[in-house]
């Protein structure tokens, strides 16, 4: 039972629609965390999040920078920031990062200009959703 969901999982990430080159251009901007799934199928929702994703990308080269937003709109961050390097084999693409403590890898499974996915190394996939500040001035 559990290499027939193993395929069928594999099969619909396979059939998929393809993620074009083109498209990388989508990532620019602020993201927030909506869910997380978990290699075994739990899922956790994030319904308020109190830092957001800024992601900047030139090419197949950037950063991600976490963010805090403020109700008047703007953002306090500090000045770290993890590049980030756009791996594209086998018709997929890979996010790499790489930071003076760690190194990962994250394969992006979906992206539309509302919403990405990715899955990391341990099999875990987060789904981010374009960020909408709430100002609250009149």
């Amino acid at each position: 039972m559990k290499h027939l969901l193993l395929f069928c999982t594999l099969l619909f990430i396979s059939c998929g629609s393809k993620i074009d080159q083109e498209q990388l251009h989508l990532l620019n901007g602020y993201w927030e965390i909506k869910e997380v799934t978990f290699k075994d199928g739990t899922k956790k929702e994030y319904s308020v999040n109190t830092t957001v994703d800024y992601i900047s990308l030139d090419s197949l080269k950037g950063f991600r920078k976490k963010m805090s937003p403020k109700f008047n709109g703007t953002f306090e961050t500090s000045n770290d920031a993890e590049p980030i390097l756009i791996r594209i084999s086998n018709d997929s693409i890979f996010m790499n990062y790489t930071t003076e403590f760690n190194t990962w890898e994250e394969v992006l499974l979906s992206l539309s200009e509302k919403s990405f996915s990715v899955k990391n190394e341990q099999g875990i996939t987060y789904t981010y959703e374009r960020f909408e500040p709430i100002n609250i001035n009149p």
